[in-house]
This record gives structure tokens, sequence and C-alpha cells, in this order.
């Protein structure tokens, strides 16, 4: 459903249907993205019912909601949103003056990168570095005390619980990385999409297959070209894709340069049966791969 024919739809709904919250039941959740999810899950345990509006493996550049999505928008008690321009194509909805008061932006205040003075925006992809995440459960506890009270206790302790998980994952990715000699550390992608996990970890971003924040572009023949000399001209081993990205373009760069082709996890959870079906996994299996692929 394209943004403004949804956001029509859910101001229609509002003056059609009234939630009315029962006295102990868990508060109404919605997290943008499994990621988010994942993480207000952590925090929110039972006291909370949460609904994740895009599916796993979904690029969140290109998100359209459905109706059921938009009720659960409507019916919701606390929107958690990534932020820094993620779900832009949701903002109709998100700045209706039914979810005033209601949608909590977790890299509100974060130190966001930019990319350069040619290029418009920040980086959106702040959850590739888990002290940033640690900031969001702060957030995020906040926000859902504030709206039930009763649970502080609870919600103070699962927020510090995770956070103990989240710099214990911090000093793993240091220790897998340290098996990288230095000149090892460099990262061609599909797009700019592993700034912060860079950032953090003494990585550099050498190229990208899209020079931008978003999937939604292409390259151009003269861009590809100056990727592929980058590549050969620096022995680049691997460039890493999500697995939204299109693979007609991997191909050919796999094809032209030799060089390897790696997925990663991006923007979204694996399936519950999958090898990253939470956030804590999400990151360490992407950190496997990557060490894995530059070790060589």
């Amino acid at each position: 459903m394209k943004p403004m024919l949804a956001a029509k739809w859910f101001l229609g709904a509002a003056v059609a249907c009234f939630a009315i919250a029962s006295v102990g039941a868990p508060l109404a959740v919605v997290a943008t993205t499994s990621i988010v999810g994942d993480v207000v899950r952590a925090i929110g345990g039972e006291e909370i019912s949460l609904v994740v509006l895009f599916p796993p493996g979904t690029d969140p550049h290109t998100f359209e909601p459905t109706p059921r999505d938009l009720r659960a928008l409507h019916e919701a008690d606390l929107v958690f949103i990534n932020g820094a321009g993620l779900e832009e194509g949701l903002s109709p909805i998100l700045s209706s003056p039914e979810l005033e008061g209601k949608v909590v932006d977790l890299s509100a205040g974060a130190e966001l990168l930019t990319l350069d003075e040619d290029h418009d925006g920040v980086d959106p992809h702040v959850w590739f570095d888990p002290l940033l995440v640690a900031e969001w459960t702060h957030r995020i506890e906040r926000a859902l005390v504030a709206l039930d009270p009763s649970g502080k206790e609870a919600f103070a302790h699962r927020a510090a619980a995770y956070r103990e998980e989240l710099a214990e994952l911090d000093r793993w990715i240091q220790a897998q990385v340290a098996i990288l000699p230095p000149a090892r550390r460099v990262l061609v992608t599909d797009h700019r999409s592993l700034g912060y996990f860079a950032a953090r970890y003494g990585f550099e971003e050498v190229g990208a297959i899209i020079t931008g924040f978003s999937t939604l572009a292409e390259p151009s023949a003269r861009e590809m070209a100056a990727l592929m000399e980058r590549i050969r001209s620096l022995g680049i081993p691997a460039v890493f894709v999500s697995q939204e990205f299109n693979p007609d373009l991997a191909s050919q760069l796999a094809r032209d340069t030799g060089v390897r082709v790696v997925v990663l996890f991006q923007g979204s959870l694996s399936a519950p049966d999958g090898p990253a079906p939470d956030y804590l996994s999400f990151m360490r299996e992407n950190v496997r791969r990557i060490v894995e692929a530059l070790r060589g």
C-alpha cells in the first residue's frame, strides 16, 4: 500500500475503530524491524504484546504496510522505530495525529554517521554497533515504564541484563576481529551499511556497489568500473551483500574481479529456525562470516 493511501486508510480507521485497553492487559507495542522488535521483546517480556511490521528478509527501504499493519499501528500504545531515516517511507503514518506521543525513535540523540558532502542524510544502520543498541535499551525502558509504572522493576532488571549481554557481545567481536591483521580489515559492501561496525571495530569501508545508505539506487557504469578497479588494486578478497541485494550486480562483480561474494544479514533477522533468529545471534553470525571471508 502506497504511503499516502496508507495514511488515508489509517486516518479512516482512527475514526471508525476505538480500542479500549483492559486494566492489567499487556501493553500493545509495535516495532518496525525484527531487530528493533527483538530488543524491545527482551526488555518488555510478558508485560507487552508485540507486533513486528517488517517480516524477516524484508528490505526496510522498500517496505509497504498492509491494512493489518495499519490496524496494529492504530491500536498500539507504543511504536518503536529505528529512526535515522530508515522508516522514511512510513513517515506520513508515523507523523499522523493518531500516533502523536506514541512513536519512540531509538536513534534520537545518538551520534549518527554521514557519508560525505556530496550525499544527504545520515546512516541509519546503527544496530551494527552493540554499544549503540545498548543506548536503545535505556530509551525502551523509559518508554515502557512511563506507560506501565507497575512493571518498572521488571523492565529495569531485563534492560540491565540485556546490556550485560551486549557488553559480552562487544568483547567477543573485538576478540574475533583481533584475528585479522589490520591490513585485512577492509570492507566493500552492496551499500553503505557497515559504517558503525567499521567505526567501532577498526575496519575501513573502501567502497560500495551503491554509494549511499539506501538500496533503492542503482550504480552507474562508471561507478561500477571504479569499484572494480579498487577491488583489484587493493586485493580485496570479499564483497559483503544483503540477502535482498540485486543478484545480477553481485554476480557481475564476482565474475569480473574474481572476488568472493558473501551474504550477510543486514536489515532483518533470519527466520526463527535460521542462524540469526535474534539480535545477538545476528551479530555473531555476521562477524563469523566477515572474519572467515577476510582471513583468506
